[in-house]
């Protein structure tokens, strides 16, 4: 054809022949290594080619041994991790093999164990609170009936730790929950013989002590390995639906204490005054009675003394004993003194002229 002589037997465009170009001087059977020239993009496989080469160098064994390799050390990075773990300071641990327990336990810090043979279980060892009982007033979880027969609603806390963690972890099943059963069933049981009073009133701290006790004992017969450190009423309260019945019942009561309590103090008051009145009236009369029983000795020993002067100068005593007489009887009197040949004489009493002065005074 003419377009073929003239182009060498390529066809319109110039592609025929050997140079096997289209019209714009390219053929269309590009070599695929173009990214080695400068400007072709980058070749895939090439990339590819040369990253294996690349792990070759890095991996022994070329890459299917690598890969082994890796495998190899992500499993025993791995077993390493879980081989090791961490008691905290306020934990206890417990190693186990194929399921049971060792009989060491590891303290706080970092531990080394063969997993997956042995597993390690922690517990923690510090003081622990388990709330009894309602946490609101329109719960009845802690209803309770006392001695007098009265429903109230009790809330209590109750301090544990652990003492023993193996045998807090394996010989019950759930120690929390047993001890919460426990401590619940004795609260019931010691309100049960107390009257209502002694749970609302002064006298909650008998009540603790008991049912610490009981719970104590009861949980070491179970084995579980916690040790209660206290018992406390954080609230004692009547049911919903008696509460204002209630309420002034309690009032009542505090009125009637406050009027004992007021009796009291004044009987103690005037029992007071009283029992002073009577050590004092029993002071007057033995030292009456010691005064008395004196003067009495003493006059008989002055009637002894003048009898026995009266045997010697009966005369001269006779005569003593009158003056004296006269002397007692006149001092009090008012005197006026008679003579036989003068009469009446007059008598100025200078001993008496200062008391009207002073009575004034």
């Amino acid at each position: 054809m003419p377009w073929s002589n003239q182009n060498g037997g390529g066809g319109p465009w110039g592609g025929g022949g050997g140079n096997n170009q289209g019209p714009w001087g390219q053929g269309p059977n590009r070599p695929r290594g173009g990214g080695s020239g400068k400007g072709g993009p980058p070749d895939l496989e090439d990339i590819i080619r040369r990253g294996q080469d690349q792990l070759r160098n890095i991996v022994p064994g070329g890459f299917n041994g690598g890969v082994a390799v890796i495998v190899a050390a992500v499993v025993a990075v791995f077993w390493l991790i879980q081989c090791v773990y961490v008691v905290q300071p306020d934990e206890r641990g417990v190693e186990l093999r194929f399921g049971k327990p060792k009989e060491e336990i590891s303290m706080p810090g970092l531990h080394f164990h063969f997993w997956p043979m042995e597993s390690v279980e922690t517990v923690k060892v510090t003081v622990q609170q388990l709330n009894i009982g309602a946490t609101s007033a329109s719960s009845s979880n802690g209803l309770m009936l006392s001695s007098d027969k009265s429903v109230i609603n009790v809330q209590f806390a109750v301090f544990y730790t652990v003492s023993d963690p193996k045998a807090y972890l394996f010989n019950v099943e759930n120690p929390a929950e047993t001890l919460q059963q426990v401590s619940d069933s004795a609260m019931r049981e010691i309100v049960g013989r107390r009257p209502a009073q002694d749970a609302f009133r002064s006298n909650r701290q008998p009540i603790e002590v008991d049912v610490l006790n009981i719970v104590q004992d009861t949980m070491n017969r179970y084995g579980a390995g916690v040790t209660v450190t206290g018992v406390t009423i954080q609230n004692v309260a009547p049911p919903r639906e008696v509460a204002d019945a209630f309420e002034e019942v309690q009032r009542a009561g505090r009125d009637r204490d406050s009027t004992i309590e007021d009796a009291n103090r004044y009987t103690n008051q005037k029992l007071g005054q009283a029992r002073g009145d009577a050590a004092r009236i029993r002071e007057d009369a033995a030292a009456y009675k010691n005064r008395v029983v004196k003067e009495a000795e003493g006059e008989a020993q002055r009637f002894t003394a003048i009898n026995d002067e009266y045997t010697k100068a009966p005369e001269v005593t006779r005569k003593r004993l009158f003056i004296e007489t006269m002397e007692q009887v006149l001092k009090s009197s008012k005197k006026v003194i008679i003579d036989e040949k003068q009469g009446v004489l007059p008598y100025l009493p200078l001993n008496e002229l200062g008391k009207p002065a002073q009575q004034g005074g």
